[in-house]
């Protein structure tokens, strides 16, 4: 996944964020997926985070790529829901529940044969 975020949020709990996004991944789908989860933050500078058209230090973006058969499972409303509401719990009990309004997760859904990882076919 990748995290967006006011730099001047995310200095210093990196960490902590890391493992709290680890964490709510595998509270979805479980212990298997521990290893599974990448995470990459990206600090915005201030000014260059906005919201309606000003300058904020109160909005996160989150993209989390995953399989396209999420989408096809019985439970994939409740899944997609969890995984919204994990991630932005997990961002705001790191760095302030200012963050949650502005907190935007996307799921990035990829076919499994797009899915490389090593220059290689993820099975």
């Amino acid at each position: 996944m990748t995290v967006h975020l006011p730099e001047n949020r995310l200095t210093g709990n990196e960490p902590m964020l890391v493992a709290a996004l680890t964490d709510a991944v595998v509270d979805v789908y479980g212990e298997w997926a521990r290893d599974l989860v990448g995470i990459r933050l990206a600090g915005v500078p201030a000014g260059r985070y906005a919201q309606g058209g000003k300058a904020v230090d109160t909005a996160a973006s989150v993209v989390l790529g995953v399989r396209t058969g999420l989408f096809d499972r019985p439970d994939a409303d409740q899944t997609t829901a969890r995984l919204g509401a994990a991630l932005t719990d997990a961002i705001t009990r790191v760095l302030g529940d200012d963050l949650r309004a502005g907190t935007m997760v996307e799921l990035a859904a990829s076919q499994p044969e797009r899915t490389f990882v090593g220059g290689a076919l993820a099975v």
